[in-house]
């Protein structure tokens, strides 16, 4: 597979859960992200490396590379490189086999099926046929990871699932227009009522007790009602390894890629 390039949009911790797998099952692979990334789960996210140069998930590392030229070096050196270049530009220069949209962003972000021999959109806001040959849905539940090769993915629901009781609850949002500054970080355990972050002076509070999960970087400057971080009610959560939820897109991403190169597309 050494000899498949798979571009990748996005490189948050679903895109990350994808990257990962593709890279140790063999395919050269390359993240476009935004320059300032919004990142909530920045322990899980490659996306982390635009900020901080270099970042490593479960034992594979990212950087992030200032042009395509140096791709090839990335990769000579076992790393995934991480490219500032939302609109993914780079199409221009490198001729990828697959291009998949792992930004969520869940409304068309200009994917058309001409940008590659195979195009996948993770989520809502495309259709299989259309912009992409394979939507993957996202949305828990029993279809969870399934493959779409005719239609979409179910609609956005606006509320994440239901953990231990818990849905909406478990988003942090922010109060006002402003910098984040952590009274905790990621990974922290909290109780209901408890300050996880201010934002200017408004602080944002825990609605149970759980584990910090997720926490955009401090200082950071949000507008107001971004998603800034998020809690979770089991407190043998894991806030440093890749999701159940990221394992089985990055599954779902590989199973549509040899599906692809054995020429075994089921339109059913």
């Amino acid at each position: 597979m050494a000899n498949i390039l798979v571009i990748i949009r996005g490189a948050g911790d679903l895109a990350t859960g994808v990257a990962h797998r593709l890279h140790r099952s063999g395919f050269r692979v390359l993240l476009l992200e935004v320059d300032q990334p919004l990142v909530v789960r920045r322990t899980v996210s490659f996306a982390q490396a635009v900020i901080d140069g270099e970042t490593e998930v479960e034992g594979v590392r990212a950087r992030k590379i200032d042009t395509p030229a140096d791709v090839e070096t990335a990769w000579q050196q076992g790393l995934i490189p991480v490219l500032v270049d939302p609109g993914a530009t780079v199409l221009k220069e490198l001729k990828a086999d697959v291009v998949i949209d792992a930004t969520l962003a869940k409304r068309d972000t200009g994917m058309r099926q001409n940008m590659a021999p195979l195009t996948i959109a993770l989520g809502p806001g495309f259709e299989a046929g259309k912009q992409v040959r394979i939507v993957i849905e996202t949305n828990r539940g029993h279809d969870m990871g399934r493959l779409i090769f005719k239609g979409a993915a179910e609609p956005d629901t606006g509320t994440p699932g239901l953990v231990k009781g818990y849905a909406a609850e478990r988003v942090l949002r922010s109060p006002c227009s402003g910098a984040v500054k952590h009274v905790v970080d990621i990974g922290a355990r909290v109780k209901k009522g408890d300050s996880i972050c201010f934002v200017e002076d408004k602080p944002v509070l825990a609605e149970f007790d759980g584990v910090v999960r997720g926490l955009i970087m401090n200082g950071r400057e949000v507008p107001k009602g971004l998603k800034i971080g998020d809690v979770d009610p089991r407190i043998e959560t894991n806030c440093y390894t890749i999701s159940d939820k990221a394992r089985a897109l990055g599954g779902s991403a590989l199973e549509a890629i040899l599906m692809w190169k054995r020429g075994t597309f089921d339109v059913g």
